[in-house]
């Protein structure tokens, strides 16, 4: 089980925001698509990821001013990614262990698409309802 087959079921659109957009423009776009983060492009090249948890750092350092300020200059960087072979539990540790929600999928450079914790859960959580219900499917006709 790869990356890639979360991408197959969810799709490869990706919003991104480019590094001196101001972060009132990455907020907007945070609420309009209702996600929880996107990553911060410059000439095609992922530069790092802008999360609500970078949001409410930055106001909590520096009050409603910090809107104005460009993105590259909150979010967070290097962006940690992954690739479509990576396998889906390999990217959850990852996740868990750096703490962070929502993974780019990168490949020679470019985005391929993004995932976030709750794909992985859910993806997980259908695989594992499924070996649950083969298994008593199993034992009924035993």
């Amino acid at each position: 089980m790869t990356i890639s087959e979360i991408l197959s079921a969810k799709g490869i659109d990706v919003a991104t925001v480019h590094a001196g957009a101001r972060v009132r423009e990455a907020v907007d776009l945070l609420a309009q698509r209702r996600i929880g983060a996107v990553p911060v492009v410059e000439g095609g090249a992922i530069l790092g990821i802008f999360s609500e948890r970078d949001l409410v750092g930055c106001v909590r350092d520096h009050g409603a001013e910090a809107l104005d300020w460009p993105v590259e200059r909150v979010m967070s960087s290097p962006a940690v990614t992954v690739d479509r072979d990576t396998p889906i539990l390999s990217a959850l540790a990852t996740m868990t262990q750096r703490r962070i929600r929502h993974l780019p999928v990168v490949e020679s450079g470019e985005i391929r698409g993004i995932v976030s914790i709750g794909d992985l859960v859910k993806y997980r959580i259908e695989r594992i309802e499924q070996e649950a219900e083969a298994l008593r499917t199993y034992i009924q006709t035993a």
